[in-house]
């Protein structure tokens, strides 16, 4: 079965025949659209609310992009643009109850299971600023998206029609905000060291680093809209992951190749083992199966707040709300934040690190289906407003009960105006350990790094992955 916002019923007829139909939904109002746009309207084009609150504790967002500090240079660590921001006050194990309608529940659990815990709330900085045309491309995407439904798997939901940015800036209903986040823009190029770190409960820790590149054709402003690669259902996106340490995991490859929407095509992924010097296809990259390195702390699916298909789970949008997430966590990025300065003793993360404030954000409940199967039973999704990145995720096993508390800890890269993590956190109540997802400080993120597309292939991945 396959609907879209825009299809009449004859036409849904015409394409399935006489399979039950569903009722087409609509396209934005007039209103809507004349409320959304650049300057001058209600909406941002992300869909966030212009204005700020009404307490004056989040700004009024202004299409103005962070500049850089003085002493950055091009290709090097990111220096802190917030560095003068002093904290306004600290959220505690004493306190955390007088700020319960701003935190999440996996924000409050950290708070009872550790009485150490606590949150650096910092002053609001709306530093999710895009390119021009990432924009522009949003507020074309407001009259050409469809969300469709399908049969594909357990019943998944995509989009067409839509290029480059947020399919849909003002959804209707859960599918369309969860679908912001599979669409949302990304750095274009990538060539990172990054480090998957499974703290035991002792607080001991072995650091697994692995050398990750992509091209992010989505997001290319080199890819006209009719170019290759600029429609969501091909393989937009290129990814390879290569572990290099320790020394008896090194030369282990991922190669994936994916859409931004899976409504009509899957996630290839291949994998390469320098025991066997072979390249296998991976159908087990996906899902809840473990991700690379992480002892069974975190699944595939959980990388990035969210990754692949979506067909598992139904999504409900609960509304917005203030919250406390992490945000311009520039410490975190910094070149001297290195695991055994981030690391706690205790195996947490050193909470001086962090940076919090108050945002809006957008809450999507994920509910398992009836009928299929995954490690969690329910997840909660917290995205920020003006960009759609995940900042949270509590997760819930399947009796119900909260077992892990995700965070996402993403920078806004200045110098090329994109999004993205130099972080990611997740805490298991049930076995009291952490998992973290970092960038490794031998070097900073290269994003003037290019390669051919043969670069992501099977042939190419055998050949970087013998020792």
């Amino acid at each position: 079965m396959l609907f879209t916002r825009k299809t009449s019923f004859n036409k849904v007829l015409a394409t399935i025949g006489a399979l039950t139909v569903g009722t087409a939904l609509a396209a934005v109002t007039p209103e809507e659209r004349a409320s959304i746009g650049l300057e001058g309207t209600t909406l941002t084009p992300t869909g966030a609310i212009r204005a700020g609150n009404a307490e004056g504790t989040i700004p009024e967002w202004k299409n103005v992009p962070i500049v850089p500090p003085e002493g950055y240079k091009s290709g090097g660590f990111h220096l802190d643009p917030f560095a003068d921001d002093a904290v306004r006050f600290t959220i505690t194990s004493q306190n955390f109850q007088e700020h319960a309608d701003k935190l999440s529940e996996g924000q409050k659990r950290m708070f009872e299971t550790y009485s150490d815990f606590f949150m650096n709330i910092y002053p609001t900085r709306r530093s999710m600023i895009y390119q021009p045309y990432i924009y522009e491309a949003a507020l074309k995407n407001l009259d050409r998206s469809e969300l469709r439904i399908t049969d594909f798997h357990m019943g998944m939901i995509g989009y067409y029609g839509t290029r480059k940015a947020w399919a849909f800036p003002i959804p209707h209903n859960g599918n369309e905000a969860f679908l912001n986040q599979a669409s949302r823009p990304r750095p274009v190029w990538y060539d990172a060291a990054e480090t998957t770190i499974a703290v035991a409960s002792t607080g001991d820790y072995v650091v697994n680093k692995l050398q990750v590149n992509f091209h992010y054709k989505w997001s290319d402003p080199e890819l006209s809209d009719d170019d290759p690669g600029a429609n969501p259902q091909d393989n937009t996106t290129l990814y390879a992951q290569v572990l290099t340490a320790p020394a008896k995991l090194a030369g282990q490859v991922v190669l994936v190749h994916e859409p931004p929407s899976f409504s009509e095509n899957f996630r290839k992924a291949w994998a390469y083992s320098p025991g066997q010097r072979r390249v296998k296809r991976a159908p087990q990259i996906v899902y809840d199966n473990p991700t690379t390195a992480g002892d069974g702390l975190g699944t595939t699916d959980q990388g990035y707040g969210f990754n692949g298909p979506n067909d598992r789970f139904t999504y409900k949008l609960l509304g917005k709300r203030e919250m406390y997430v992490p945000y311009n966590p520039y410490k975190l990025a910094a070149e001297d934040a290195t695991p055994d300065k981030v690391i706690k003793e205790d195996g947490r993360l050193n909470q001086d690190y962090s940076r919090y404030e108050l945002h809006r954000v957008w809450v999507i409940e994920a509910s398992l289906k009836e009928g299929t199967s995954h490690a969690y039973r329910k997840r909660v999704f917290y995205l920020d407003e003006d960009s759609w990145e995940v900042m949270l995720v509590d997760i819930y096993d399947l009796r119900g009960e909260l077992w892990r508390h995700w965070e996402d800890h993403n920078i806004m890269y200045y110098e090329i105006g994109f999004s993205n993590r130099v972080a990611e956190i997740s805490y298991d109540f049930n076995a009291h350990r952490m998992l973290a997802l970092m960038i490794d400080k031998n070097s900073a993120p290269n994003f003037a790094w290019r390669a051919p597309d043969n670069y992501f292939t099977p042939a190419a991945v055998r050949r970087r992955g013998i020792r």
